[in-house]
């Protein structure tokens, strides 16, 4: 059973990880999925043909989330090409942890722009065809950081949070028109952004996880999967642990 079919997604920031873990899902659930990219041209070029090889329509756009006249073009050439925007993922993200006392202001500006504004930015843009047909899941990539908090990641950690709270927000104005906002919030998952954690001994940091092991990205695909489709109709405005019980 294909839980998407015909609907169309844009996931932001899909060339590795659980961006790409997330695009893939949906494909091979029916859906025309959208994605973006900045930096790995033939990364993109790879899952574009990937995800067209599941019968669905698919196109990378390199674009840059954090700059709103980009996203304000790339809601316009994706309403152009599509026809219609049902879902979207906001994923797209960077990290740059050091000590406050360290951080320069460019750092947590960085962080700030690439985390936080790129969903301001999106949702506002997709917003619009959502509400003109009164259908729309909107699904927001936070982390467990943005929850708990965590020493050296100050700046990750606030726009994580600020995400959360967006979300919330979101859900409570846009609910009249059918159109649902929630948040996932991953931990420890496998991905280019953890992998330093192995060098350390990943047993140590399993020891903080109820689980004892770190997600995979395709686990965190799955919740997504639940989040776009109509087995969630009556949820939003919710955050959703992906983090194996480190959250309880």
């Amino acid at each position: 059973m294909k839980l998407l079919e015909n609907k169309t997604a844009i996931v932001t920031g899909a060339s590795r990880g659980i961006g790409e873990a997330i695009a893939i899902k949906f494909a091979e659930h029916g859906a025309n999925v959208v994605f973006t990219y900045l930096s790995s041209e033939e990364r993109a070029k790879n899952l574009e043909e990937k995800l067209i090889a599941f019968g669905v329509k698919a196109k990378a756009y390199k674009s840059d989330a954090g700059d709103y006249a980009a996203a304000e073009q790339l809601t316009n050439d994706v309403l152009k090409e599509f026809g219609s925007i049902d879902i979207c993922v906001n994923n797209a993200g960077i990290s740059k942890d050091n000590l406050l006392l360290r951080m320069t202001a460019e750092q947590w500006d960085d962080v700030m722009q690439a985390n936080l504004k790129s969903v301001f930015n999106l949702t506002k843009q997709v917003i619009k065809p959502m509400m003109k047909a009164r259908n729309g899941s909107i699904i927001n990539l936070s982390s467990i950081v943005g929850m708990k908090g965590n020493a050296g990641q100050s700046s990750y950690a606030a726009s994580k949070a600020g995400i959360i709270g967006f979300t919330k927000s979101v859900a409570q104005e846009l609910g009249s028109r059918n159109i649902r906002c929630n948040a996932i919030a991953p931990g420890f998952i496998e991905t280019d952004m953890t992998h330093y954690l192995n060098d350390g001994g990943a047993e140590k940091w399993f020891e903080k996880i109820p689980l004892n092991r770190f997600g995979k990205p395709e686990e965190v695909a799955n919740v997504a999967l639940f989040l776009a489709s109509e087995m969630s109709s009556y949820v939003s405005g919710q955050v959703i642990s992906a983090c194996g019980a480190m959250n309880t």
